[in-house]
């Protein structure tokens, strides 16, 4: 196969993820489309699919080549991200070839060597793929409830036996397949009520599936949501559905959301709805207000950068807005976070070893601290060194004496993106309630600091 098509994305990934697998994966295909497009390889990441690498077909090949970084769900296809029409899905776990032609409609695979697993997702989209033509394709396929309720309700019949038989002896993938196949139906029959007909059924007049598919039964983990490529995009839509069976009314901001959550037992999933709701918001009190009552369920690492890129844009830093609640480990190693500072005026100082002017002024933040004795106030210095260095650190501030709060933070920290730390030194002011009083402070070196320092602590 000539692999000269394949984009550098995609043999970047591949050396990328050597350590994830024992042989990479070959994908060789063919684009049988009605014009030009450009194929594109997805990963899945907790119920959102991200492309990894694209391709633009030559001569109507195209291909990739890539080590898995999980074994699971991808997604390939001449789609995008955020939709599912046109994208179809594979199963990898390293070693497989994958040979298949893409169409307008669906795809086909190719030769022999197409592994178990696809050849089971394959008779799956053939089974369903008239749910997915009407129900996702609507563009192109006009249908209404009238032809679409017994097809489903047909299909959902026979998916009860589809996997008798077709144990492909690898037993992950035989559980998932059975998560991937509730969702693929739940995912066709809200998206089928969500987008327009020329026809509109009323809740009387659902077909009986819609009385056995619950939001709170897949979003009891985060297990089914995260794992197939459109489960947040699914799960919302059906969440909407319960509502009106519920004949609960949309309410704006705050109220809705509380709705909307209430529907999700899971709080890992209730923090990814709150996310989803706080992306329409542009303005920081508005974005604020909705964090203050929902924030405690955005609480793993990736979650918590997602809000942080939600809320860069709209930071003014103004006095008064609440600071970053940051926590970082001290030289010791122990996690000292900026709600434990609450009480005292806080001076952070972001530096670096390597870091002349920061250096420079190591004297007068020594002095500084001095005077600061007996009042309130603490500094804090956060070192931005790469992982490399992180001895390095730890010399200097043995051998320079270095006092105050020493705090580790790496090169890419959530503090200097939060900040938009682009130049060090910088040192930042906080009021006694942690919030902001200036981001862009006088250096140790200047009178002005002190000033304002002792300013503070006397409120």
């Amino acid at each position: 196969m000539n692999f000269k098509f394949i984009l550098n994305t995609a043999l970047a990934f591949a050396f990328a993820g050597t350590l994830h697998a024992q042989a990479p994966v070959e994908i060789k295909g063919a684009l049988n489309t009605s014009y030009p497009k450009q194929v594109k390889l997805f990963k899945v990441v907790e119920g959102k699919t991200v492309e990894i690498a694209n391709a633009s077909p030559q001569k109507k090949k195209f291909g990739f080549l890539f080590y898995p970084e999980y074994e699971g769900i991808y997604v390939v296809g001449t789609g995008n991200e955020l939709s599912p029409n046109d994208n179809h899905l594979f199963y990898f776990k390293g070693g497989e070839q994958l040979d298949i032609t893409l169409s307008d409609t669906s795809y086909t695979l190719n030769g022999k060597l197409n592994s178990k697993e696809n050849i089971v997702l394959k008779q799956w989209k053939d089974l369903t793929n008239p749910l997915y033509q009407k129900a996702i394709n609507f563009m192109k396929v006009q249908s209404t409830f009238m032809d679409y309720f017994p097809q489903q309700e047909s299909i959902v019949a026979k998916s009860k036996t589809f996997l008798n038989g077709k144990a492909t002896g690898n037993p992950k993938f035989d559980k998932q397949i059975k998560d991937i196949m509730q969702l693929d139906l739940i995912s066709y029959a809200t998206n089928f009520i969500n987008t327009p007909r020329s026809a509109h059924p009323s809740l009387d007049e659902y077909s009986d599936f819609y009385g056995t598919i619950k939001a709170n039964e897949i979003a009891k983990t985060t297990h089914k949501v995260y794992n197939y490529p459109y489960g947040l995009r699914t799960l919302t839509a059906l969440i909407s559905i319960n509502m009106r069976q519920d004949k609960k009314a949309y309410k704006p901001a705050a109220e809705g959301l509380a709705l909307f959550a209430s529907y999700v037992p899971n709080d890992t999933l209730k923090g990814d709805l709150v996310l989803e709701n706080l992306a329409r918001y542009k303005s920081y009190d508005d974005f604020k207000a909705i964090t203050n009552q929902f924030g405690k369920y955005i609480v793993t690492k990736s979650q918590q950068e997602k809000e942080n890129s939600l809320l860069s844009p709209l930071l003014t830093y103004k006095p008064g807005t609440d600071g970053l609640q940051f926590a970082y480990a001290d030289k010791d190693g122990k996690q000292v976070s900026f709600a434990s500072l609450k009480g005292k005026v806080v001076l952070v100082d972001v530096w670096a070893t390597w870091c002349g002017p920061c250096r420079a002024e190591f004297p007068h933040l020594k002095q500084l601290e001095k005077d600061m004795e007996g009042q309130p106030v603490q500094i804090v210095s956060i070192s931005t060194d790469a992982d490399k260095d992180k001895e390095k650190w730890l010399k200097m501030i043995k051998d320079e004496g270095l006092g105050g709060m020493q705090l580790y933070a790496g090169q890419s920290n959530e503090f200097s993106k939060y900040y938009k730390v682009n130049t060090i030194p910088r040192f930042l002011v906080f009021d006694k309630n942690g919030k902001i009083v200036n981001v862009d402070a006088p250096r140790p070196s200047n009178p002005k600091l002190k000033e304002l320092l002792l300013a503070e602590a006397a409120k």
